[in-house]
This record gives structure tokens, sequence and C-alpha cells, in this order.
């Protein structure tokens, strides 16, 4: 993957927006704010999952450079699922509960998202998750950052129906048998 200026730039703001809309939750210590790092280091999806992490982590130290937030330093939690989905939930408990970040920032396909809501919904936390997503889910303790179908995949069939796109009128929607491209079918 890789990382574009319009990325970055939506990481940085959801990093900031998520830290200042946290801010009061965030005391965890009296100069430190702790954000959770949920992403795979390790197994299939550590070469899209780890680029994430980096993001996170150079946006941390940028942050840091600038005085923190609210005069208080960030402090990056990185924990490494695998690339196990049950793992994804064990992992987000130990960030929130033990660890007592204040905000997490991860996961990156729909099943592991979606095997980590009850640990939010439960401890009453929150989760930036950061790629698109089948919509069709709308958490209070999640802010999807990423795209929905009706964002990404109707206008992309809306152009190849038109005559710039030029005027499909038939095609296959391939995809895994996966969350995302099940619901988008």
């Amino acid at each position: 993957m890789s990382v574009t200026r319009r990325f970055m730039l939506r990481a940085a703001g959801a990093l900031v927006g998520g830290a200042l809309a946290l801010s009061s939750f965030a005391a965890h210590a009296e100069d430190t704010i702790k954000i959770g790092i949920l992403h795979s280091l390790s197994g299939t999806m550590a070469i899209s999952e780890t680029t994430l992490k980096d993001v996170m982590l150079m946006l941390i130290d940028e942050q840091n450079k600038k005085g923190g937030l609210l005069g208080k330093k960030l402090e990056p939690v990185v924990v490494d699922p695998a690339s196990n989905w049950p793992l994804f939930a064990e992992k987000a408990r130990e960030l929130i509960a033990k660890d007592k970040v204040s905000v997490v920032f991860g996961c990156w396909t729909s099943v592991s998202r979606k095997s980590v809501l009850p640990v939010f919904k439960e401890l009453d936390s929150i989760l930036f998750y950061p790629v698109q997503y089948e919509g069709e889910e709308s958490e209070r303790n999640v802010f999807y950052t990423g795209a929905a179908p009706n964002q990404q995949d109707i206008p992309a069939v809306d152009y190849l129906m038109s005559e710039d796109g030029g005027s499909v009128k038939r095609w296959v929607l391939e995809g895994t048998d996966y969350v995302y491209p099940r619901t988008t079918n």
C-alpha cells in the first residue's frame, strides 16, 4: 500500500480529532495520553497493517514534537493481534482494561472489526477504524473513517454505466467469500 497525502491528512485528522474528543477521559497519567494501536504486525495481514502502525507512530511522534496534545505527551501502546481474528478482541481488551488507553486505532478487516465490537461496547471505549467498510453498521463506539459502498463502489458502477465509462451494460463483481465483498455485491 502506498501512503498518499490524502491518507496522511485523514490519519492526522483522525488522530488529533480523536484525541481532542477524548481528552476529558484521557488523563490516565498526569502528563500522558495513551493511544492504543491494534494492527497485525505478523501473519497474513501484516503486509497491510504494519504500514498503518508506522503511520500512527509517525503522527504521534510529530504531535509530540509540537508539544503533544493539550500539554500532554501522546504515548503509543502497540500490540500485535497476529492476523488472528479472536486475538483482536483479546488484545483490544488488554489495551483498554490493562494498559488504560484512551482510544484505539486499529483493525483492517471487517472480521477483525466485528470481533472487537463487543469489547468496545462493554468497556465503553472508542475505536477508530481506518479502512473502507461495507456499511450497514453504526456503533457509537466506532469512528468509521473509510469509505462505504455508496461512496466507493456505487460511483464506480455509475461511471461504468455512463457514456464516459463506456456505457457498460453487463459485468461481474468479483470478490472473495468475505464480509465486505459479500455485502457489497
